[in-house]
C-alpha cells in the first residue's frame, strides 16, 4: 500500500494521470461521474446517504473495482455475498463501537472518518480490526496534510486518505501537498547521498536494471510519466534523452520496508541496458522474449517467411491455433503438455501481436477476470462438447509425434500408425518435423554476426573464449601444418586415407571436365563450361567431438572442383588446439587456412572476412541451430555476398522393411541416426509385417539402445519417432517420397528394383548390407544432405556444389542472317528497340 490514498472528487486530468502512477484512486459512487477514463486500480466509495443495492455493488466489483468502501449497514448485507477482501467498511469515530465480530471478520479493511488525526483512536481501530487495512480520512481541516501527518498515520499501521483538492503536481503549499512529497513521505534511505535503490521492470514485472532515484527524479517522473532517475555522477538522468530509448512510466511503488522503489515502465528503443539489450541482467527469456521477437517480425519479417504468412493469413493462423489446442488436449505426460502448451502459446501470442495486443494487455485481462465476483458456469459450448465426446470414443488416435520418456526402466519404443486406417486429414501430421523457430534463432545470432562484422578478430577471440572456453592469441592456422598438430593413430590414418580415396574417386567422376557444346542452328554454337567457386568456407562441427568425416565430405569436392581458397572452420578444444584428425584431413584436401572458431561467429567471420580470416564466396557444412541460423541470415545480406549449400535441420532416417528384413539390422539402422541428438527424426515403414515381426524389431531397438553410451539421447529421440504400417512397397515408397528423408534405407526383397520409385531422398542405401554408416564415412557418397523435407528440392553436397556454370554463344555471320530476324522480331514484340537495333546494324552491314 502506498503512503497515502487520493480521494478524487474533481481534479485536473494532469493530476489524475500522475496519481494513477503511484496509487489506487478512491472514486465516489457512482463512478460514471468520474471526470476521465476509469483507472484500472480503484476503490469505490459509497457514502452513507446513497441508497445502493447489493446487485449494484456486485456489478462494480465485476467491472474491475478493487474494493468497495460501504457504510456499516450495507457492509452487513454484503458479508457472505461478496468476498471479504473486496469490502471496506466506512465508519465514523462515533459508530466505531457498533461494529460486531461478524463485520470485523467479514471485511478486509476500515475507512475511518475523523475530525482530527487522533493517533490513539487510529491505533485502537487498528487493534480491533487486527490484520485488516485501516484508512483514515480527516474531515476537520481545510489545510493540506503535511509530510509529518502522513508519517504519523503510517507509524500506526494505517494509510492516510487525502482529498484531491489538497493534492497538486506543483510545489507544496499550506493548502496543497505535492503528490511526490506525499508519496515519498515514508521513504527512507540508508545511503549517505540519500538516494533510493530503484528496480526498473517491464510492464509485466521482468527486471530491466538497477538504478538510483532522488526526490527530484521521482517528482519529475510522477509528473511527466517518463523514466527519470538520479545518476550518481551526472545528476538527473532522463532515460533515453540522447539514445531515444525512452520509458513511459506505468507505476511507481515502494517495497515492504519503504527503502527502495520499483518503476514499471514501457521501454522504447533498443532496450534499457547500455549494451542495447532489453535488460542489464541478460537477454529476455520466455514470454518477454517471444513478444519482442514477434513485434520485430511484425515490422520486418521477410515477405514469404512463415512468420509473415502467419501475420498476413488469418485463416492459416486460426488453423494453427486450433491444431495446437487440439494437440494440447490430447497430450498426457508432463513433457508432452509443456511442449504442446508452448506451441499453442506461440501461435496465440502471434495473433495478439498482429492485433496490437501485448503480454501486458493479456495480464490486465487476467487481472480483471480475477476480480469478478459472479462467474458464469463455464461449460463448453455445444459444438466443442460434441467434438470432445467424439474424440474420447475415437478408435484411431491422432498422430502424436512428441512423447518424451524420462523413466529409465520404460520400454524404449516408437509410436505406431497404420496408413490403411489413418484418416487422410491426419496423414500430414506424420510427415511433420518439429517446428524450427528460424526467425527466433536469426534474431539471437544477429548480434553475434554484427559484432564480428564490426570488430573482426577482436570479437572473434572474445566470442571463442565465451562459447568455446578457449582463450586464443590468434584464430587462424596457415599451412604448412605442423606434424605435431596432425599426429594420429596409424589405424585412424589408414581409415582416413581409404575414405579419402573412395570419396575422391566418386567426386572426381562428377566434375564437369569438358564444356557442353551444342549447335542450336547452323552458325549458332552455344556452350556451357564449369569454373570453380574461388573461395569456399567449410564448417566442421567440433569442440569436444572429433569429426574428420565432415572435413572429408566438404574438403574433397572443393579440392576436386579446383577451389582456389579452402577455409576450414572448426571449434577449438578448451586448450586451443584442433583435433589432429581434422588437421590431417585439412592437409589432405589442401586447406588454405584453418579457422579455430565455431558457431555463428565462425560463419560470420568467413562471410565478411576479418583481419586474419579470408572472406569466402560460399559456405558449406552442417552445424547446430546457431550455425544454421547464421548461414540463413548471411545469405540474405548483400554486404556479405555469400551463398550457402542448403538449409539444415536435425538428422533423420527413414527405413523401409518387409518380411525379409533382419530385425537386428533394421534396429541398428534406426539407432545409428537416433543417437545424433534428441531432435533426430527416425521413421520405420513396416511393409505388411505381422505383429510378431514388428515386435521383433521393437525388441531389438530396446535391447540395442540400452547397450549404447548415448542411451539417454536415444530414449528421447526414439520416443518422438514413428512406425508406419504400409500394405505394400508402393504405398511405403509413396509415403517416403512425401516425407523426403535425408537418409532412405531399403530392407526389401528386391531393393535395387525399388530404387526406380524413389523420387525424394538425400541418399539411398540399397539392401541389407548397406548401412547408413557407410555413406557417413567412407563408401564415397557425400553425407552432407538435405533434411527437414528439403530433399524435395535440394541435392546433397557434391562436386557441382563447388562449381558455377558459365554459358557462352558464338554466332557466325551466316548464322546471324538466320537468327537475327528472329531476335529482332521478339525484341520489337517486347518494345526493346535497342536490342533489335543491335541485330539490325549487323544485318545491314552484312547486306552492304
Amino acid at each position: 500500500m502506498p503512503a497515502f490514498l487520493p480521494l478524487i472528487k474533481t481534479a485536473p486530468a494532469e493530476l489524475i494521470q500522475a496519481l494513477t502512477r503511484i496509487s489506487p484512486l478512491i472514486i465516489p459512487y457512482p463512478p460514471s461521474s468520474f471526470p476521465s477514463q476509469i483507472p484500472d486500480r480503484r476503490f469505490i466509495l459509497v457514502d452513507q446517504q446513497d441508497e445502493v443495492a447489493q446487485d449494484d455493488i456486485v456489478a462494480l466489483l465485476n467491472d474491475g473495482a478493487d474494493r468497495v468502501i460501504v457504510p456499516l449497514k450495507l457492509a452487513k448485507e454484503l458479508i457472505n455475498a461478496v468476498p471479504a477482501d473486496r469490502i471496506v467498511v466506512l465508519l465514523d469515530a462515533s459508530n466505531f463501537s457498533a461494529v460486531s465480530d461478524i463485520v470485523r471478520n467479514g471485511v478486509s479493511g476500515v475507512m475511518l472518518k475523523t475530525p482530527t488525526l487522533d493517533v490513539d483512536l487510529i491505533t485502537s481501530v487498528g487493534r480491533f480490526f487486527e490484520s485488516s487495512s485501516v484508512f483514515v480520512l480527516s474531515t476537520g481541516s481545510n489545510s493540506a496534510p503535511t509530510v509529518s501527518d502522513i508519517r504519523q498515520v503510517e507509524a500506526t499501521g494505517a494509510t492516510l486518505i487525502i482529498p484531491s483538492e489538497h493534492l497538486t503536481v506543483s510545489a507544496t503549499t499550506t493548502t496543497q501537498i505535492n503528490i511526490a512529497d506525499a508519496f515519498l513521505a515514508t521513504v527512507t534511505s540508508d545511503r549517505k547521498d540519500g538516494l533510493f535503490p530503484t528496480i526498473v521492470s517491464s510492464e509485466t514485472g521482468h527486471s530491466l536494471g538497477l538504478v538510483y532515484s532522488s526526490r527530484a527524479s521521482v517528482t519529475e517522473s510522477i509528473r511527466t510519466g517518463k523514466g527519470v532517475y538520479q545518476s550518481r555522477k551526472h545528476g538527473l538522468w532522463r532515460k533515453g534523452e540522447t539514445s531515444g530509448a525512452t520509458q513511459d512510466v506505468v507505476s511507481i511503488s515502494l517495497d515492504c520496508d519503504s527503502d527502495s522503489l520499483e518503476f514499471r515502465v514501457v521501454q522504447h528503443g533498443d532496450g534499457f541496458c547500455h549494451l542495447n539489450r532489453q535488460s542489464c541482467f541478460g537477454e529476455a527469456r520466455g514470454l518477454p522474449a517471444l513478444e519482442k521477437v514477434l513485434c520485430s517480425r511484425l515490422e520486418s519479417a521477410p515477405a514469404g517467411s512463415y512468420t509473415s504468412r502467419l501475420f498476413n493469413d488469418p485463416a492459416l493462423l486460426r488453423s494453427k491455433i486450433m491444431e495446437e489446442a487440439d494437440e494440447l488436449c490430447r497430450a498426457t505426460t508432463k513433457e508432452e503438455i509443456a511442449f504442446e502448451a508452448a506451441d499453442l502459446i506461440y501461435f496465440a501470442v502471434t495473433k495478439c501481436i498482429a492485433a496490437g495486443v501485448g503480454i501486458a494487455d493479456i495480464e490486465r485481462s487476467l487481472d480483471q477476470k480475477a476480480k469478478k465476483v459472479v462467474r458464469r458456469a463455464g461449460n463448453a459450448k455445444p459444438q466443442w462438447s460434441q467434438q470432445a465426446s467424439e474424440a474420447s470414443t475415437s478408435q484411431q488416435p491422432a498422430p502424436k509425434i512428441v512423447k518424451p520418456v524420462s523413466d529409465a526402466d520404460a520400454f524404449i519404443s516408437m509410436h505406431t500408425y497404420d496408413l490403411s486406417k489413418l484418416p487422410p486429414e491426419e496423414r500430414p501430421a506424420l510427415l511433420r518435423r518439429p517446428v524450427l523457430k528460424s526467425d527466433e534463432m536469426m534474431a539471437k545470432v544477429k548480434p553475434i554476426v554484427d559484432d564480428v562484422r564490426a570488430r573482426g578478430d577482436a570479437a572473434l577471440l572474445e566470442l571463442t573464449a565465451k562459447f568455446d572456453k578457449a582463450k586464443l592469441d590468434s584464430t587462424v592456422v596457415l599451412p604448412p601444418f605442423s606434424a605435431e598438430s596432425m599426429r594420429i593413430a596409424p589405424d585412424v590414418q589408414h581409415a582416413i586415407d581409404a575414405a579419402y580415396r573412395n570419396i575422391h574417386a566418386f567426386h572426381a567422376a562428377q566434375a564437369d571436365a569438358a564444356p557442353l557444346v551444342v549447335e542450336t542452328m547452323p552458325g549458332v554454337v552455344c556452350s556451357r563450361f564449369a569454373r570453380p567457386i574461388a573461395r569456399v568456407g567449410l564448417y566442421v562441427p567440433g569442440g569436444t567431438a572429433i569429426l574428420p568425416s565432415t572435413a572429408l565430405m566438404l574438403g574433397i569436392p572443393a579440392q576436386v572442383a579446383g577451389c582456389r581458397e579452402i577455409v576450414l572452420a572448426t571449434p577449438p578444444r578448451p586448450d586451443g588446439t584442433i583435433s589432429p584428425e581434422v588437421m590431417y584431413v585439412a592437409k589432405l584436401v589442401g586447406a588454405s587456412a584453418v579457422l579455430k572458431a565455431g558457431g555463428a561467429q565462425a560463419i560470420a567471420a568467413m562471410a565478411y572476412g576479418t583481419e586474419s580470416v579470408p572472406k569466402v564466396d560460399k559456405l558449406f557444412g552442417p552445424g547446430n541451430q546457431w550455425v544454421t541460423a547464421a548461414k540463413m541470415l548471411l545469405q540474405n545480406d548483400t554486404d556479405a555476398l555469400v551463398s550457402i549449400d542448403m538449409p539444415a535441420g536435425p538428422s533423420e532416417v527413414l527405413v523401409i522393411a518387409d518380411h525379409t528384413a533382419n530385425p537386428a539390422f533394421v534396429a541398428a539402422d534406426l539407432l545409428s541416426q537416433a543417437e545424433h541428438g534428441v531432435d533426430s527424426q527416425v521413421v520405420l515403414i513396416a511393409v505388411d509385417l505381422t505383429a510378431e515381426q514388428l515386435r521383433a524389431i521393437e525388441n531389438e531397438v530396446d535391447a540395442q539402445a540400452r547397450a549404447l553410451p548415448r542411451v539417454d539421447i536415444v530414449r528421447q529421440s526414439i520416443a518422438k519417432s514413428l512406425i508406419v504400417k504400409a500394405p505394400d512397397v508402393a504405398a511405403a515408397l509413396a509415403f517416403s517420397n512425401d516425407y523426403a528423408p535425408e537418409h532412405l534405407i531399403l530392407h526389401l526383397a528386391d531393393a535395387p528394383e525399388s530404387v526406380a520409385q524413389v523420387e525424394n531422398a538425400g541418399s539411398v542405401f540399397v539392401g541389407a548390407y548397406s548401412p547408413e554408416s557407410c555413406g557417413d564415412y567412407a563408401s564415397g557418397t557425400n553425407h552432407t544432405l538435405p533434411t527437414n523435407g528439403y530433399a524435395r528440392q535440394f541435392s546433397g553436397v557434391n562436386t557441382l556444389s563447388f562449381q558455377k556454370h558459365i554459358t557462352s554463344q558464338e554466332v557466325t555471320a551466316a548464322g546471324l542472317k538466320d537468327l537475327g530476324p528472329i531476335v529482332a522480331t521478339l525484341a520489337d514484340c517486347e518494345g526493346l528497340t535497342a536490342h533489335a537495333n543491335a541485330v539490325r546494324v549487323r544485318l545491314r552491314a552484312l547486306q552492304a
